[in-house]
């Protein structure tokens, strides 16, 4: 048996420190006081005003004939016009909107519109464009209705002060057929020790399409970190009877780093019941999914969710800051990374400061392809996600445990009477 034990480090603590980092005086931030500097928030920079003018009476209609009989063409990612059967797609923010360019240059906090405050009113009356009715909306369940007198569909096209609206939406480019096939070749590979109960309920044509809410960011930020690195100086080993312990030496120093960096369409869920983790439920499935081409969003247009169904935003800016503070604390972990090669023991961070000098938030909705499943006898739902524009597939099976407990004990009564036929053979 063999045991590793932390020696005594061998000379003086010695500086390896990065001339630009910042000096970090006196101990390391106490978590009260890592918390206070999490929810300190930049100044609030520029509005982004994200208003789609083509729909800004409420009412989507065909360009060309003026129809609002208007739908999502999963195949090509295009609205069609069910009547003249017109196709085309909407701007795309990343061009439109110019958020692909002046991340260096970000001052503040800049928030787009479909990203505000969101306000407790979720039911909203809309003015028919065709007929001049009154129609009630329940912006918690649905952003779309019929109006009942002239059949117009309306949409909550128009900025609205409850949060309810995104700036843009990455239309579906999988198919549900596709989708269905993608699922069940997942499932498949995973039935030996499936639940049986899941075997034979399994129906993948139930899955559904659901866009969900993100709030997309881009960042400029300066990450600095302090630490101690050790160097090591000898090894050796000593044997006591039939037990030996190794023993090492290493030299310790004080690690500072810094860095400046960047971030462009980081993602983060807008709604708290996908944002936390709940042990009935497998939420962090989605995020296995990702990433996401938010490159290719377009302006919003409700047209996309015909057929669909969504989930409404619920989280504020404020309440994701130190959340996108604490990713960008990761990312620069992973860029400081390569420059404490030289420390062969590791480098324990004592202390960590984030800086965003400017972030830029925009509300959009992402399409997932969903499968859920709901395990009475655990009152656990699991899910199988796709995600509808890269077919990135991963789920949770619920698996019968007498199953795996009879393959560890096989796998092991077999390990054991390989290792059996070996001593024999060498006896």
């Amino acid at each position: 048996m063999t045991q590793e034990a932390d020696g005594d480090a061998q000379g003086q603590p010695q500086q390896d420190r990065d001339p630009d980092a910042p000096v970090f005086d006196g101990p390391p931030l106490s978590l009260e006081e890592e918390l206070a500097a999490a929810r300190a928030e930049p100044e609030a920079g520029p509005a982004i005003d994200t208003l789609n003018e083509s729909l800004a009476d409420g009412v989507n209609r065909c360009p060309k004939c003026g129809s609002t009989d208007v739908r999502l063409r999963g195949s090509t990612g295009q609205l069609v016009c069910l009547f003249c059967r017109h196709e085309w797609q909407e701007a795309r923010v990343e061009e439109e909107l110019g958020l692909g360019v002046g991340i260096d240059d970000l001052e503040g906090t800049v928030v787009a519109g479909g990203a505000a405050t969101i306000s407790g009113d979720d039911v909203m009356t809309l003015t028919c464009g065709g007929c001049g009715a009154s129609v009630v909306v329940d912006t918690a369940h649905a952003l779309n209705a019929r109006c009942h007198w002239c059949r117009h569909t309306l949409n909550v096209n128009e900025r609205t002060s409850n949060g309810a609206v995104p700036d843009a939406v990455l239309p579906f480019k999988l198919t549900h057929t596709e989708a269905v096939e993608r699922i069940r070749e997942f499932a498949s590979k995973r039935r030996l020790f499936a639940l049986g109960r899941f075997k034979k309920e399994f129906i993948p044509e139930n899955v559904l399409g659901v866009y969900l809410p993100y709030l997309v960011i881009d960042a400029r930020a300066e990450a600095a970190y302090v630490g101690k690195g050790e160097v090591q100086t000898r090894r050796w080993t000593e044997k006591v009877g039939d037990n030996s312990t190794t023993y090492y030496a290493a030299d310790v120093y004080r690690v500072d780093r810094s860095v400046s960096f960047t971030v462009d369409d980081l993602t983060i869920e807008g709604a708290a019941g996908r944002a936390k983790f709940d042990a009935r439920t497998t939420n962090n499935i989605i995020n296995t999914v990702l990433p996401f081409d938010t490159k290719n969003a377009v302006k919003w247009n409700s047209s996309y969710l015909v057929g669909f169904t969504s989930e409404k935003r619920d989280l504020d800016v404020g309440a994701l800051q130190p959340v996108l503070e604490s990713q960008l604390l990761s990312i620069g972990r992973s860029q400081v990374h390569e420059s404490l090669g030289k420390f062969d023991r590791g480098v324990r961070w004592e202390g960590e400061q984030i800086d965003v000098g400017g972030s830029r938030w925009i509300a959009m909705y992402l399409p997932v392809w969903l499968y859920s499943y709901y395990q009475e006898d655990t009152e656990m739902l699991h899910y199988i996600a796709v995600n509808a524009r890269t077919g990135e597939t991963m789920g949770s099976v619920p698996v019968a445990q007498w199953k795996l407990i009879t393959a560890a004990l096989t796998v092991g009564t077999f390990l054991e009477g390989i290792a059996g036929a070996i001593l024999v053979a060498t006896a």
